[in-house]
């Protein structure tokens, strides 16, 4: 007899409002909707991952949203922080001092969110636990020690299309954005970082950061590729930004790697996590940029669930059944029912990560949805 997935359900709402129920209230509605009040306790630690925007990048999930599922979170006696980690390539979010600034900059000051912010990786993501998983592509994974610690997860994720992996949903969130830097560089390439001898002038900071001692100094840095584990620590400690990350992983591999990853951040947590995602703004590539190109279909909702793959599914599904923008970056597939993903990026099959995710035990891709 052949094994018939579960159906997990998704909680959905769309964006119209009114003086007797505004957003904020539909949002908690959804968060009760899918359980959150009954997965966390009084003392629990929980970490509200989310992405605060790169500087000039104006898609990622307002903080006034963030402030409604802090608040249901206190409610339920628990200790809730923001969290991100820091990024693999040169940015505004490489380090936690300018991470913290780009958040604060962004709105999600304390004031506005009523919750602490703590960089989940340290100052600049050399901080991270050492998980053993049973991976299709890793038997250990590095997650952000703030994240491997935390009692439990909130993830927030703004809905959008992902030139690697199709789209950036809450498995991408999870996968990539709990990852510590070797962890991120483990994910995106298969070899050590390289160093652009133009851009270098051999000032030694990054073989100072090198716990291998894989990086000699000569007219310019040298990495010894044989000696290199991998770590990233020399991107971010490079001042001139001039050690990049070779990008030479498939899509499909990347993916694979991606949900290794996320079952590595979740392990520990089962029962203790609730997703949500922003279908809002569906910009074409990743909110990493410095900007956001304009949405490539209207506005459609928000969407909560205790499943990471039924989430991304239905957001998927949801954005392909609307009519898409001809003035975007949206090429093909405008109408409804289209691939909106395979529009903007062609050569990218975005049903690896879900199949993967899925055969890995992280959730299912058959949901009921129930619109709150």
């Amino acid at each position: 007899m052949t094994k018939t997935n579960p159906t997990a359900t998704v909680f959905f709402t769309d964006l119209r409002a009114s003086t007797q129920r505004n957003l904020f209230d539909k949002l908690g509605s959804l968060l009760d909707a899918a359980g959150l009040a009954t997965r966390f306790k009084r003392g629990h630690l929980v970490a509200i991952k989310l992405h605060f925007g790169e500087k000039g990048n104006a898609a990622f999930i307002p903080p006034v949203f963030v402030r409604t599922v802090v608040d249901r979170l206190k409610q339920t006696g628990a200790e809730p922080f923001l969290t991100d980690t820091n990024t693999l390539y040169v940015g505004a979010r490489t380090n936690s001092a300018s991470h913290l600034r780009t958040a604060v900059e962004n709105g999600f000051a304390y004031a506005v969110v009523g919750a602490p912010i703590i960089i989940a990786d340290g100052l600049r993501g050399e901080n991270a636990v050492k998980i053993k998983i049973d991976g299709a592509r890793f038997d250990h994974a590095f997650v952000a020690s703030e994240i491997a610690h935390a009692d439990g997860l909130v993830v927030l994720t703004h809905f959008k299309c992902h030139e690697m992996t199709g789209f950036g949903g809450a498995l991408k969130n999870i996968g990539m954005g709990c990852a510590g830097r070797e962890g991120k560089l483990a994910q995106h390439s298969n070899c050590a970082p390289v160093v652009d001898p133009k851009g270098c002038v051999a000032c030694g900071e990054c073989a100072l950061h090198c716990p291998a001692d894989a990086i000699d100094i000569g007219a310019v840095a040298v990495i010894n590729d044989d000696l290199c584990i991998g770590c990233g620590h020399c991107i971010a400690a490079c001042p001139e930004a001039a050690i990049n990350v070779r990008w030479d992983e498939t899509t499909s591999g990347l993916q694979e790697k991606m949900v290794d990853y996320a079952g590595a951040a979740l392990k520990g947590k089962e029962g203790r996590c609730v997703y949500v995602n922003f279908i809002q703004r569906v910009s074409p590539e990743c909110d990493c940029y410095g900007h956001n190109d304009a949405p490539i279909v209207p506005d459609i909702g928000i969407l909560a669930s205790t499943d990471p793959v039924a989430i991304d599914q239905a957001s998927a599904d949801l954005v392909n059944a609307a009519q898409g923008f001809t003035a975007s970056a949206l090429a093909s597939g405008h109408e409804p029912g289209k691939d909106k993903f395979r529009g903007v990026h062609p050569a990218v099959d975005w049903n690896v990560q879900l199949d993967c995710a899925q055969a890995a035990g992280l959730g299912t891709r058959r949901y009921l949805l129930k619109t709150v």
